[in-house]
């Protein structure tokens, strides 16, 4: 019974905020793009190649390659090659891609605020630590 109801809450919650984000992010921004984007800001000063955001996106390289063409022209990210060893591609953050970081973050964050203002700062806190024994984080 709490496993079709923790089901039920969790999929409303998914689906409400993939679709805020969808509505709030177009046209410049998708949410896998909004993922690329933050990690490249978590992981500054180093830089990332392509394989590094595979496990984050949970997708396959080609569809990685597709989604950073789609950044390149869309001037979110810059891609140049290694001046040591010319196989390795490394994936740059341009001043457009941190600004549209910096909204999409926004964006999220207002959401979750919304939604999270409804309980109490104590029970706000309890469902993060609760959530993350679930997660096993």
């Amino acid at each position: 019974m709490v496993t079709s109801e923790f089901a039920k809450l969790w999929w409303k919650l998914s689906k409400d905020l993939r679709s805020h984000m969808e509505t709030q992010l177009a046209p410049t921004l998708t949410e896998g793009q909004l993922t690329v984007l933050e990690l490249l800001v978590i992981n500054e000063p180093q830089k990332m190649k392509p394989s590094d955001f595979i496990d984050f996106l949970t997708t396959t390289p080609a569809a990685i390659t597709t989604l950073l063409d789609r950044m390149e022209k869309g001037g979110l990210i810059a891609r140049e090659r290694d001046e040591r060893d010319r196989r390795i591609v490394w994936v740059l953050l341009t001043d457009k891609g941190r600004t549209e970081c910096e909204r999409g973050v926004a964006v999220r964050e207002q959401f979750l605020q919304s939604y999270l203002g409804r309980i109490s700062s104590h029970n706000q806190q309890l469902l993060v630590y609760l959530l993350g024994k679930v997660a096993n984080a």
